[in-house]
């Protein structure tokens, strides 16, 4: 299993990067390779995106089953491909740090098991850590942009 972990400070309270990740159709867009997503149920959400590892570009479709909701700390989930062999799991988690600091924390981790996928194991390696600070950063700065924004009353 390949896993990936960033961590980042937000400008935002933990109440505002709750009120961010606790919806899907805010973070889903914001996965690299992101191109589209549909909501099953509150748990439930299949993911389209695309990888491109420089000499492979491969599209995925994904299972997104959401485990937990832990307010306003922590949301967990797994991953099914539905094209491709691999399993896994991931969560956000907060931490506030003051009052309208967070830390986030993104974590993702996959495992593959298709019959090529000891020879992708090196590109995994790499991507998964890459898509996990992507994503992480990806949704720090919508965060920032969305609730400073608000702070200051535009």
């Amino acid at each position: 299993m390949v896993n990936g972990i960033h961590e980042k400070l937000v400008a935002a309270s933990i109440e505002d990067v709750w009120d961010f990740v606790s919806v899907l159709d805010h973070w889903a867009p914001l996965v690299p390779g992101y191109l589209d997503h549909k909501i099953i149920s509150d748990e439930v959400s299949d993911w389209k995106f695309k990888i491109d590892t420089g000499f492979m570009k491969r599209k995925i479709h994904a299972k997104v089953v959401i485990k937990e909701w832990v307010k306003p700390t922590r949301v967990t989930f797994t991953l099914t491909g539905l094209n491709e062999k691999f399993s896994g799991d991931g969560s956000f988690e907060a931490a506030s740090f003051s009052g309208s600091k967070t830390i986030v924390k993104g974590r993702l981790s996959i495992n593959s098991y298709s019959s090529i996928a000891k020879m992708l194991a090196p590109i995994v390696e790499k991507t998964v850590p890459d898509i996990t600070i992507e994503l992480t950063n990806n949704v720090v700065h919508e965060i920032e942009k969305r609730y400073s924004a608000r702070r200051e009353g535009r």
